[in-house]
């Protein structure tokens, strides 16, 4: 069964961003959109204490009429978010994604933070396990060797 380490290492690049908690949301998002991705885990001292996503943005500043620009990181992050170890089955992984509603899991291993993982790392993952499993089909269908 694949791990959470199987799918960060074929996904090669496991850089993460991260903001401190007094932040401005107005900095998350710029910080966000200028790396390319949807949300940055909330550190302080080299501690992860939050993650912080586009949907908290969304639902956390402009639907409640907040201004970005002075609405703190700390205000709309999820304190404490779930986590989950390098040796963690993928399947779990997206069971969990599932049943919690959240796209992105910090990787942690021994209260250290490695990497952070989407649903989006494990359904490319799935994808070309998929994909493989459909050639070596085709090949033992027509009797070539695989």
């Amino acid at each position: 069964m694949k791990k959470v380490r199987d799918v960060l290492n074929a996904k090669g690049n496991n850089d993460t961003f991260s903001i401190i908690p007094t932040a401005t949301v107005w900095d998350a998002i710029k910080l966000m959109t200028e790396k390319g991705v949807g949300a940055l885990l909330v550190t302080e001292n080299d501690a992860l204490v939050g993650i912080v996503s586009e949907r908290d943005y969304l639902k956390k500043v402009e639907l409640m009429g907040r201004a970005s620009q002075t609405t703190t990181v700390s205000d709309i992050m999820t304190a404490n978010p779930f986590t989950v170890s390098p040796n963690f089955d993928m399947e779990a992984c997206m069971q969990l994604m599932t049943d919690k509603r959240i796209r992105h899991l910090p990787v942690v291993e021994n209260g250290k933070l490695l990497a952070m993982i989407s649903i989006r790392d494990l359904l490319e993952s799935t994808m070309q396990e998929q994909k493989y499993l459909i050639q070596q089909l085709e090949q033992y269908i027509r009797g070539e060797s695989y």
